[in-house]
């Protein structure tokens, strides 16, 4: 039933979150191979499957965006019968993945103490929103994280003004370190035989991927607040208004902002004592940013870009969604990939002997349930 051409290959992955972060780590694995196995309710499924519109191919688009590469079984966990093949599935599983509230799994028998003793070369990942003790009863949705997590703390236009990311980017982030470690646990297991537990929670991905933010708090005792478009260490980083549209320029060193200055018609605010180097720069921000961007509103953004960008100033248009792609498309990227009858949005990992495949849509509701209860039984 496995693929034998992904990196995974061979490696089975029992399915049994729902929503983005933990779905969004399966599916890049099955990309790379693996034989993932979605366990969903009857009748409804994942709760995504409902999120629409947009619709295509007569699936919300939401649960289509990180559910290819994968099988549907259709289980009732509260079923007997059903109940036996999922603790099947999972025995028979390299990897079990999981995003109920913790302690759901246990309460059925499924979770990692539970199973270990029987597969002990078993690598599971439990996904919470704020970890399985004091935090386990809070519920983990991208938003309210977005929120207590600080990161609507640093976005926005103003202070006061706290701004949520326009894609549910906490769930994306803890899906990716879910996927890293289910990747080293794997390793770990091939080296030694033995598995692990591993736990991701969304609070915890958050605070790791603020980084430089996260780290101005806990190495250096600040509160970071709500800088709009600016950048709290670098000068100037942020957006401008161009004679059409906002433009970004992105300068992070002297020598780009000497060549920044020179292409708008302004070398002497490269020798300004206020703007010599990047502390200073930051220190008068609004200043300089009134300087550049009276220069700025001169040219159209497509115009400043060309000028700029072969003097090594990072800068470039605020595009929509369809302007990325076509970028992406003009820089040869490929970023859509046929798959059933549509497009999907290509894996951005390049591999050179095992590249990520687009071998199935996402899958119908329990569309594979016979074809794996068969598998189950026949034990091959």
């Amino acid at each position: 039933m496995t693929d034998r051409t992904g990196a995974l290959s061979g490696v089975v992955i029992a399915d049994f979150s729902r929503v983005l972060a933990a779905p969004y780590a399966t599916m890049l694995l099955a990309d790379l191979g693996a034989e993932v196995i979605k366990v969903e309710r009857p009748g409804a499924g994942d709760d995504t499957r409902a999120w629409g519109p947009p619709h295509a191919g007569g699936e919300a688009v939401y649960f289509r965006s990180v559910n290819r590469n994968k099988r549907s079984i259709t289980l009732d966990l509260a079923d007997p019968d059903d109940l036996a093949a999922a603790k099947a599935l999972a025995n028979r599983a390299d990897v079990v993945v999981e995003n109920f509230r913790p302690g759901t799994m246990a309460r059925y028998g499924l979770g990692y103490d539970d199973l270990a003793p029987g597969n002990p070369g078993l690598v599971y990942c439990s996904i919470s929103g704020f970890g399985s003790g004091a935090g386990a009863a809070l519920p983990g949705y991208d938003l309210l994280l977005q929120a207590v997590g600080g990161l609507m703390s640093v976005t926005g236009p103003a202070p006061g003004e706290p701004t949520k990311v326009g894609v549910a980017l906490v769930d994306v982030l803890t899906g990716l370190h879910a996927a890293v470690g289910i990747l080293s646990a794997l390793r770990h297991r091939d080296a030694t035989g033995e598995g692990q537990l591993i736990e991701v929670n969304l609070l915890g991905a958050l605070l790791s991927s603020m980084v430089n933010q996260s780290a101005n708090h806990v190495m250096a005792d600040v509160v970071p607040g709500i800088l709009g478009n600016r950048h709290p260490s670098v000068a100037p980083y942020e957006v401008f208004q161009a004679a059409d549209r906002p433009i970004v320029i992105a300068v992070g060193n002297d020598r780009q902002f000497t060549a920044l200055t020179e292409a708008l018609g302004v070398p002497e605010l490269a020798t300004d004592e206020r703007f010599t180097t990047n502390a200073q720069r930051v220190a008068h921000v609004a200043e300089l940013a009134e300087l550049l961007g009276a220069r700025l509103r001169t040219r159209p953004a497509d115009e400043w870009f060309e000028l700029l960008t072969p003097l090594g100033v990072p800068c470039g248009p605020v595009n929509d969604l369809a302007e990325a792609f076509q970028l992406a498309d003009r820089l040869g990227l490929a970023p859509r990939v046929p798959l059933g009858g549509l497009d999907v949005v290509r894996n951005p990992i390049g591999l050179t002997k095992t590249p990520p495949a687009y071998r199935q849509p996402p899958p119908k509701l329990g569309e594979h349930s016979d074809e794996i209860r068969t598998w189950l039984k026949d034990g091959d």
